[in-house]
């Protein structure tokens, strides 16, 4: 379980698979209160035939240190880590605000990233007015209640309970202060109007039924930039663990 410090933050990466086969290294960035796990199924797939790396967010999974209150600070994290892996292009992979952190490194590091995947993911968050009165009120409810509400309906209807709750129990495990630090960096973050600078090609996978980050709002997105190709599939907003298998293939399909 090797490590990086950053910034006082302890960074636990994963950098799995063969150096040798000419292949892009892959790199993948989970989303908030989540962890490097939410990859397993692509990793076991991809480190077979290619260097694939993920890490835990700053203050996730079993990485350290406190919230920050923006998405770059969370890029600088990201090139710390390909700067000491020695990594000068990749392939990024990010969900939800993983592909907000990847979209970060795209424009202020153009030349590390040769193409990238965005799954579930957005450019600007958008609220009607009664949407955002909810979504401000929802962070004075007790914590728990707060990670639960938005976890649970993360998933499309009809994925199993079980399987839900223990998502719920492990997002709940993540520090207070870095769920709610994060969720207003997110809510804050925007750069709709700088996407049509980002040259890599680009995949926007999403599900139909993601009520978190709406298909209209990536939808919107992808108009904007210069080289997108656009993929719905039949779930919600946890794409990599509701149809991993799907997930998977497309992004081969994509980087092959």
């Amino acid at each position: 379980m090797p490590q990086l410090e950053v910034d006082g933050a302890p960074l636990t990466y994963d950098d799995e698979g063969p150096r040798d086969g000419g292949d892009t290294p892959l790199v993948f960035v989970h989303g908030w209160t989540a962890n490097r796990h939410r990859w397993d199924h692509q990793v076991a797939h991809f480190a077979q035939k290619r260097r694939v790396v993920r890490f835990d967010l700053r203050g996730h999974g079993e990485s350290g240190g406190a919230g920050v209150k923006t998405v770059a600070e969370l890029a600088n994290d990201l090139i710390a880590l390909l700067d000491h892996l020695g990594i000068e292009r990749c392939v990024l992979v990010g969900h939800s605000m993983g592909g907000m952190i990847s979209q970060t490194v795209a424009l202020s590091h153009p030349g590390r990233v040769e193409r990238m995947v965005l799954v579930n993911s957005i450019a600007r968050m958008t609220y009607s007015r009664g949407r955002g009165l909810l979504m401000g009120a929802s962070t004075l409810v007790p914590f728990k209640l707060f990670v639960a509400a938005n976890i649970q309906r993360a998933f499309a209807p009809g994925h199993p309970r079980e399987e839900i709750r223990e998502y719920v129990r492990s997002s709940a495990g993540t520090p207070r202060e870095v769920v709610m630090t994060l969720y207003g960096a997110m809510r804050a973050f925007d750069v709709l109007d700088r996407v049509g600078e980002i040259q890599a090609p680009t995949l926007m996978i999403h599900g139909y039924y993601d009520i978190q980050l709406p298909v209209q709002q990536m939808l919107r997105m992808a108009k904007a930039y210069p080289d997108a190709t656009v993929r719905i599939l039949d779930a919600g907003h946890e794409l990599p663990v509701e149809k991993p298998a799907e997930l998977t293939a497309a992004i081969d399909a994509f980087v092959s």
